[in-house]
C-alpha cells in the first residue's frame, strides 16, 4: 500500500487533466495482451489501483483490442471480483464522469465509459458504498447520457463497437437493480428509456439495443414502479413516436421507428409473459395493447 498511496493522490490531485496515454504509462501493449491471458492477475494491490485508472484511458482508443478486450474487460474483471478499493472506485468513477464531458472525436470514449460506469455501478449495488447524494449524482448522470446519444452506430468490422444506446441501457440496468434507488430516481430511468426506444432520427436498430433498452424497464416493473394503469399509459406515449400518420407505411425513417418500437415492445413482453411476478405482469396489458395500436 505505501508505493500505492502516493501514486493514487497524485492522480486525483491530477485529474484535471489526465495525461491521456494509452497504453499507460509504463505498459506496452505486448504486456498487457500477456495481462490479459492471465486473467488481468495483479498480485501487488497498488500496482492493479494504479493500473486500473490509468486503463480508463484506453476506453476511448481507436484500438478495439486495447478498448474493449483489455481495458473494459480489465476494468470489469476487477470489479466484480471486488479487487479495487472505494478510493479507486471513486477516483475511477470521477474520471469516466469526465469523459463524458470532453469530446469524443472517434466516438469510443463516451459508450466504453457509459459501460464501465455500468461495471461502477454494479459494484455499489452488491456491496454498497456510495452515499445517497453520490447514487443521485449517477442516477442523474446515466439517464442524461442516454438521453443525450445521437450517435447510433453499433459494430464496425474494422473499429469494433461504439454501441451507445445500449451501453447507457447497460448503466440503467444495474442503477434499476439496486434496491436503494426510490420510486422518483427508477421513473427517471424510464423516462430516459422512453427517449431512445423509438429515435426521432429513424435509425433501425439493428445491434441488440431494443432488448437491452427493455432490461432497465423489467427490473423496474418487477420493483412496482407502476401499477396497470400506469404502464399502459406508459406504454401508449411511445405510439405518438412513430411520427406523421400519413407517412405510415410509405417512409424509411417511419419504416425504421415502427421496427424499433416493435423490437421493444416484444422484448419486455417476453419477458413479462415467462414471470409469475404479478408486478412484472402488470406490464403484460400495456405491452399488448400497444403492440394492437400500431399501424
Amino acid at each position: 500500500m505505501r508505493r500505492f498511496v502516493p501514486l493514487l493522490c497524485l492522480l486525483l490531485a491530477a485529474a484535471p487533466a489526465w495525461a491521456q496515454t494509452c497504453p499507460p504509462d509504463g505498459w506496452t501493449r505486448e504486456q498487457l495482451v500477456v495481462l490479459k491471458q492471465s486473467g488481468f492477475a495483479v498480485a501487488d494491490t497498488g500496482q492493479r489501483h494504479a493500473l486500473a485508472l490509468g486503463l480508463a484511458e484506453c476506453l476511448g482508443t481507436n484500438d478495439a483490442e486495447l478498448r474493449d478486450g483489455i481495458a473494459y474487460e480489465a476494468l470489469a474483471a476487477w470489479m466484480r471480483k471486488g479487487e479495487l478499493s472505494t478510493e479507486t472506485l471513486r477516483a475511477l468513477r470521477e474520471r469516466l464522469y469526465s469523459m463524458l464531458g470532453e469530446a469524443d472525436q472517434d466516438g469510443f470514449a463516451w459508450p466504453f465509459a457509459a459501460l464501465a460506469l455500468s461495471e461502477v455501478a454494479r459494484t455499489d449495488r452488491v456491496s454498497p458504498w456510495m452515499t445517497p447524494a453520490e447514487r443521485a449524482t449517477m442516477v442523474l448522470r446515466a439517464t442524461t447520457y442516454l438521453e443525450s446519444v445521437r450517435d447510433y452506430r453499433g459494430f464496425d468490422p474494422a473499429t469494433g463497437w461504439r454501441h451507445g444506446v445500449a451501453h447507457g441501457s447497460d448503466w440503467l440496468m444495474q442503477l434499476s437493480l439496486n434496491p436503494a434507488l426510490d420510486g422518483p430516481q427508477l421513473h427517471r430511468i424510464l423516462d430516459a428509456v422512453s427517449a431512445q426506444v423509438v429515435p426521432a432520427a429513424g435509425i433501425a436498430y439493428v445491434h441488440g439495443e431494443p432488448q437491452r433498452l427493455a432490461a432497465p424497464v423489467v427490473f423496474a416493473a418487477q420493483r412496482g414502479v407502476l401499477d396497470e394503469n400506469g404502464w399502459k399509459a406508459w406504454f401508449a406515449a411511445l405510439l405518438p413516436r412513430l411520427g406523421d400518420p400519413s407517412l405510415a407505411w410509405r417512409d424509411p425513417q417511419w419504416l425504421a421507428r415502427r421496427h424499433d418500437l416493435v423490437a421493444f415492445l416484444q422484448a419486455v413482453y417476453v419477458e413479462a409473459d415467462q414471470s409469475e411476478d404479478k408486478r412484472m405482469r402488470a406490464v403484460l396489458p400495456g405491452v399488448v395493447a400497444a403492440l394492437k395500436a400500431l399501424p
